[in-house]
């Protein structure tokens, strides 16, 4: 049985009395979508994410990042995978730190490695539309980017489609926003920097009907974070993510 330390990764490491904008260009420079804070003494405190780092616009500041921590998932080196889920599902984060008996961290199993395993070993049932996220909040592409940066930031969102008639042409994450380093100087100043500029294309969607299993495939093929989930007339309805997948495999 595989635990926790065989799917471990070095995950970045930050002191609590660190500056934000250090953190900030770890997370912009690396693929993870957190990192882990610890003590004077190495003890883990906690976590920090992309949506902390992207509170600060200024290009220099000495706000450390000591008041951004979150209480995070956290195992032991001997912890069943499943277990790990279990724990990434209750904290609603992309990783779980992997610690020591004296607390500190030793790396991390992320979500996104952990994902694939989960459903290559369990059987998936059930249609999308009955584990999706409904009534999805949607930008347009000619929206003001500071007005999608700040409601990322306000509301803990991954990402948002972008909409326009109706349609969904496209995604804007927490990472397009993040390294994209010049949006910060528009989103401070109250640029007319719009959402066309940043967002990803194409978009891959399904349907309600569509299997979960069909949707698994999908992020783990492609590497993303969420689908949109259309109806017949390719109107949004929903979107999906890991963390509605595994809803319907760790008890």
């Amino acid at each position: 049985m595989k635990v926790a330390a065989d799917l471990m990764v070095n995950i970045p490491i930050l002191r609590y009395d660190d500056y934000v904008t250090k953190a900030r260009g770890v997370l912009r420079d690396d693929v993870f979508r957190e990192l882990y804070v610890v003590d004077e003494k190495n003890r883990l405190m906690g976590y920090l994410d992309i949506s902390d780092v992207l509170r600060v616009v200024d290009t220099k500041s000495n706000i450390t990042i000591k008041g951004f921590v979150r209480e995070g998932a956290q195992v032991a080196l001997d912890t069943p995978l499943i277990e790990v889920a279990r724990a990434i599902m209750d904290a609603y984060t992309n990783s779980a730190a992997v610690v020591d008996e004296g607390g500190v961290p030793r790396g991390g199993v992320l979500f996104s490695e952990l994902f694939p395993i989960l459903i290559s070993r369990r059987t998936i049932s059930g249609r999308v539309g009955d584990v999706m996220s409904r009534e999805p909040v949607t930008c347009a592409p000619e929206d003001p980017i500071h007005k999608i940066y700040n409601l990322i930031v306000s509301s803990g969102f991954i990402a948002f489609p972008v909409v326009q008639e109706d349609e969904v042409i496209g995604i804007v994450s927490r990472r397009d926003l993040l390294r994209a380093g010049n949006i910060r100087i528009s989103v401070k100043n109250q640029a007319d920097t719009t959402v066309s500029r940043v967002m990803t294309t194409p978009v891959i969607t399904v349907t309600p009907d569509d299997q979960v299993a069909t949707a698994a495939r999908l992020i783990v093929d492609h590497d993303i974070s969420i689908l949109p989930v259309i109806d017949e007339r390719k109107r949004i309805v929903g979107v999906i993510d890991r963390h509605d997948v595994a809803s319907c495999l760790v008890p």
